[in-house]
């Protein structure tokens, strides 16, 4: 089946999806398998708008959707080149239609699980259900790459469970919350993301991944038919990778308040006036789509102070103030447990890798 780019997202009351954006490190592991064939990712990048020249950079997510196609089209491997042998084009579709019918969300995954092991033998996914508990395993069957952080197999990991999750909701009708996920390498530099694609509480240097969830939830009907399977296969697999945040809207809501309201550092009592709900609900709200009010917070300040100190020469106090810090150390001191170093040393690695760039 064809891979279309999705489209934009046109004005409506949930515009604000539009600007769901996805983080470079997303990128750069989707194009890895591409890279360890040889082949140049540039057109296809171009042809989703994509730069990778600005590492900073978050890319909107219907751009990345897109280029998740195209990157399928260019390798025809629904697998992005990842594995030791390809996913041909329509396995996705299959997957669907094999999980379509099955009276429970466990059967679809128990569905899922054994497809999975027919056209991907290099990862074995497993459903175990224990004392109200539930996990979803995936351990590898042969070693990925030499090195286990290697940005391939980080990738790979990162790629499956999403894509079973955001089925699970899909099938399910509703948004269903990660408990705590534990993923089989370092941290990578990415990892802040985690919080708002899987969940606030995923660490990190597990022996395989495991994602926690409530045992009833696999007890939930399946509540798409195959009419709607057929409008939901118009854009996939691509689509899959902006579905998986409709669980997280209250997130994303929450997060064009208060990047809108900045430089005003808006406490989570006037964000749920200003969403109509009790400071309570909000809370909850955000704790069972696997995020934090703080959390949040956080992210969007991290995100606009690279984009700008990558970007721009603003002074560090100008930059400390459109961020809501009540003085420059409260800055300093935030950033240095962001990156490790002073947004000084952070610009002056930046110039200098630009004159590395520039000698070579």
């Amino acid at each position: 089946m064809p891979y279309p780019a999705p489209a934009a997202a046109t004005a409506s009351p949930r515009a604000y999806r539009s600007r769901a954006t996805v983080a470079m490190g997303f990128v750069t592991g989707m194009l890895s398998g591409m890279r360890r064939q040889g082949r140049d990712p540039a057109p296809i990048l171009a042809a989703s708008g994509i730069d990778l020249a600005d590492a900073a950079s978050r890319i909107p997510v219907d751009r990345y959707a897109a280029l998740y196609n195209r990157v399928i089209a260019e390798l025809d491997d629904e697998g992005f080149g990842l594995f030791s042998r390809s996913m041909p084009p329509g396995c996705f579709e299959f997957l669907c239609r094999g999980m379509l019918g099955a009276p429970t969300l466990a059967e679809a995954l128990a569905r899922a699980a054994r497809f999975m092991r027919i056209v991907l033998p290099d990862l074995e996914v497993r459903i175990r259900r224990e004392d109200g508990r539930a996990e979803l395993r995936i351990a590898e069957t042969r070693p990925l790459a030499a090195e286990p952080d290697d940005p391939a197999r980080v990738f790979a990991f990162e790629w499956l469970l999403r894509l079973l999750h955001g089925l699970a909701c899909w099938f399910a009708g509703r948004g269903l919350a990660l408990d705590a996920v534990s993923f089989p390498y370092a941290r990578p530099p990415h990892a802040d993301d985690y919080a708002l694609v899987y969940t606030e509480h995923s660490r990190f240097g597990a022996g395989s991944l495991c994602a926690g969830f409530q045992a009833n939830l696999l007890d939930l009907p399946l509540r798409r038919d195959e009419t709607a399977l057929a409008e939901f296969l118009d854009g996939a697999p691509g689509k899959i990778s902006m579905l998986y945040r409709r669980d997280r809207e209250m997130v994303f809501r929450v997060r064009d308040l208060l990047r809108d309201a900045l430089p005003a550092n808006l406490p989570l009592e006037e964000v749920a006036a200003r969403l109509h709900v009790s400071p309570r609900t909000l809370h909850r709200r955000l704790e069972e789509e696997g995020a934090g009010f703080r959390t949040i917070k956080d992210a969007i300040r991290r995100d606009i102070a690279l984009a700008r100190l990558t970007k721009t020469q603003q002074p560090i106090a100008q930059l400390a103030a459109d961020l809501g810090y009540a003085d420059t150390s409260a800055f300093y001191r935030a950033f240095v447990a962001w990156c490790g170093v002073s947004p000084e040393q952070f610009r002056r690695r930046l110039a200098g890798r630009g004159k590395g760039s520039a000698a070579g």
